[in-house]
């Protein structure tokens, strides 16, 4: 039996928004990309490509930002930064801080993942793997066309990727840099086809900040509080 009581907003309808979600380069509080640790980062270089400057990025992040189990999605970016360590969740706040910083508007879509998705990684830990996890999916203006971050990261993919298990040392973090990610059924073969995981999307948004504003994290604060001292010092694996 999985959690059910630590989700805010289980039950409640979770329809797609209907306005549209323009994305933008401001900083927010999540994305603070004005803050002094950005300037240990890599600038974008003169006339370099919106696309390979991301690259680069998330393997700057990857390399500098070791993957643990944080459960903080609001956390600022900085903090993140500083402290070396992160989520999934937050690494890719920190490349969207990155991007908005160079210019490179971002925004995101509210995935709701189903629990089991997360089983293979919480292997002893799966009575508190709640049913439903809220996911913040970036992508980026790029071009004049909106480009799934996984697209971007990956550059060409893979003809056929190896699956995604969600265990070991690869997170959705790396994962999105082998192979494009499909949350929708696809029969494109080059993409790790994850539709299987997506119970709806709750739409775009134009930051993440506004979609947990909207909608709260996937664990209520309380249990957030007990729990992440715990989970953020945690090494995936």
């Amino acid at each position: 039996m999985t959690c059910t009581l630590v989700t805010p907003w289980l039950g409640r309808p979770l329809s797609p928004r209907s306005e549209p979600a323009r994305g933008g380069v401001d900083a927010t509080a999540i994305l603070d990309w004005g803050a002094p640790v950005f300037e240990l980062l890599p600038t974008r270089a003169a006339g370099e490509a919106s696309s390979d400057h991301l690259r680069a990025t998330h393997r700057t992040v990857g390399a500098r930002i070791g993957a643990v189990y944080g459960l903080d999605d609001t956390q600022p970016a900085s903090s993140t930064l500083r402290r070396g360590l992160g989520s999934c969740s937050q690494r890719l706040a920190v490349i969207e801080a990155c991007a908005r910083r160079a210019g490179i508007a971002t925004r995101v879509e509210g995935l709701v993942l189903r629990g089991e998705f997360w089983y293979p990684r919480f292997r002893y830990l799966r009575p508190f793997v709640p049913d439903r996890v809220l996911l913040a999916w970036p992508s980026f203006l790029i071009d004049d066309a909106w480009l799934d971050a996984s697209v971007v990261f990956s550059g060409t993919g893979c003809a056929a990727p190896q699956p995604f298990t969600n265990s070991g040392e690869e997170t959705l973090f790396d994962a999105a840099a082998r192979a494009p990610i499909s949350w929708a059924p696809s029969g494109d073969p080059g993409c790790l086809d994850l539709s299987g995981a997506v119970v709806h999307s709750v739409g775009m948004f134009d930051s993440r900040d506004e979609l947990f504003a909207a909608y709260g994290q996937t664990l209520r604060r309380p249990v957030r509080v007990a729990l992440d001292p715990l989970l953020r010092r945690r090494r995936a694996s």
